[in-house]
């Protein structure tokens, strides 16, 4: 039995509290590893080494900052199949939805080599007489972060890169899941120069949480979780005068419209509600077909390719389409909402609960579900399932499917797929959630451009990467300038005649 460690100045270090959480083998339902959960002390202890490396590499020049960015990219793509051989281990999502993750993390560190450029001030010459002004974006000092299992390599570079190209140190916090490529990625950052005591990674549960936002040498904290604990760590973190962005659950619609491409939207639907066993934060799990022969014509194309689906172990090849869901506790909650969902009259088209995968019995492998006339008042429709379930609502009007969207309480991402530009046009600019796909089924922003959503998926004021990303580890400091005048003659060697 592997016991894995903490990943303090430098080290990998073994836990102190004597508690462990188990680390499973999503396919085989076996523990493969102990992973150490932190007490307050041993995270107390983290923050203390990381406040006594950060002051030195907040003087360092962004320059400086971005070549260890730079490296540290040349690192991650020689390592790819191995972080994704990790990863895929302990979360149990397939090798190439593994190199997929890795990959979309590695292009903010991408975006973080322009640190220079994005750290600039401004400065206004002569705004009064002899007076300059000009502001300064300067690191906050040390930041924390507490990641999800569906991403352990996205959603951590997502926050430490940033954090780090802006000068401060960065405490992890990543998921006890599935917690070994984010000691990894810090050995990788290492390697390619950042100095020791800048990127730690603390295992933990609820007391290394609480730590954080209580630590008082802590100034920022990224979350990227469910809605409740998204809640309760805003409102902590806010109250103790920390800066806080948290990132809630979703409940993704997909309207699909009556000219729109019905092969391409069913493509885009078993894409997106079926990858990664629907554990994704931007999965669709509503298809909202507007009109009753839209609806037919979606579901008689959906059924076969749904049944099609290749549901395997990643070790079976890159044509499995999806992988067990992380844990027991999982599939017991995706499996009871589902029969929820026929509770309460809902008409389950695809029925996966009788899916078993020869040799792999204790997996924690869901089948593929598809659900159709599905109503709002359903606990389906109203709860996050976060598996492989697609739930099919029936729309009369494009105002009624515009309504649905709008008047859930999440609002993380959603989508349309029509030919008519005036409808596309029309949703984009009214829809209330923050990110918008036109034919475009997860509409996640490239680097450079920010991840968020909005009502209850999100809460704070700035977003994830992109430009929000250098303003929220980052503070504003302004600088009033006047020099006297007179000085520049210099000294005088002869007496003056008095006045």
């Amino acid at each position: 039995m592997k016991e894995l460690t903490h990943y303090i100045d430098g080290a990998r270090v073994p836990g102190q509290s004597g508690r462990f959480s188990d680390v499973y083998n999503p396919a085989t339902g076996e523990v493969q590893a102990h992973c150490p959960l932190a007490s307050k002390k041993e995270f107390d202890q983290a923050v203390e080494i990381a406040a006594k490396a950060q002051p030195a590499w907040g003087a360092t020049n962004p320059q400086k900052r971005a070549r260890v960015m730079m490296e540290f990219v040349r690192l991650i793509n020689r390592d790819m199949d191995k972080l994704a051989e990790a990863l895929s281990s302990e979360h149990g999502k397939t090798f190439p939805d593994a190199k997929g993750d890795v990959q979309r993390g590695l292009e903010v560190v991408e975006y973080c080599i322009g640190a220079p450029q994005l750290l600039k001030g401004e400065f206004t010459d002569s705004a009064g007489p002899g007076i300059d002004m000009y502001s300064m974006r300067q690191p906050l000092g040390v930041t924390g972060g507490i990641t999800p299992f569906n991403f352990p390599a996205m959603i951590p570079m997502w926050m430490f890169a940033p954090a780090l190209a802006c000068g401060n140190a960065f405490i992890l916090k990543p998921s006890e899941r599935d917690p070994s490529v984010p000691i990894m990625l810090a050995e990788l950052l290492e390697e390619a120069g950042l100095p020791k005591g800048l990127l730690q990674v603390v295992n933990g549960d609820k007391e290394a949480v609480d730590a954080m936002i209580d630590n008082d040498t802590v100034q920022s904290i990224g979350f990227v979780g469910s809605t409740p604990i998204a809640e309760y760590i805003y409102g902590r973190g806010c109250s103790n005068g920390k800066r806080v962005q948290c990132f809630g659950g979703a409940k993704n619609h997909m309207i699909v419209m009556p000219d729109a491409d019905m092969d391409q939207a069913a493509d885009a639907l078993i894409g997106a509600g079926y990858g990664a066993a629907g554990e994704r934060c931007m999965a669709i799990s509503v298809a909202v077909p507007v009109g009753d022969e839209t609806a037919d014509r979606l579901i008689e194309k959906l059924v076969p390719r749904i049944e099609k689906l290749k549901v395997g172990p990643y070790t079976a090849g890159d044509d499995v389409d999806y992988g067990p869901v992380v844990t027991a506790a999982a599939k017991e909650k995706i499996l009871g909402l589902i029969e929820s969902g026929v509770q309460q009259g809902a008409e389950l088209v695809v029925d996966g609960r009788d899916f078993k995968l020869q040799g792999y019995e204790d997996g924690f492998f869901v089948g593929p579900h598809l659900f159709d006339k599905v109503t709002p008042d359903m606990d389906i429709y109203q709860q996050e399932i976060f598996g492989p379930v697609l739930s099919t609502v029936r729309a009369g009007s494009y105002d009624e499917a515009l309504k649905l969207a709008m008047d859930h309480e999440m609002g993380n991402g959603t989508a349309i797929f029509t030919r008519d530009g005036d409808a596309a046009r029309d949703f984009a600019n009214r829809i209330n959630i923050g990110m918008v796909g036109v034919n475009v089924p997860i509409p996640v922003p490239l680097a450079y451009h920010t991840f968020g959503g909005w009502k209850k998926s999100a809460f704070g004021d700035l977003n994830q990467h992109g430009p929000d990303a250098f303003k929220f580890y980052t503070r504003t400091k302004t600088v009033t300038a006047r020099w006297p005048s007179g000085i520049k003659e210099g000294g005088e060697f002869n007496f003056k005649a008095m006045d």
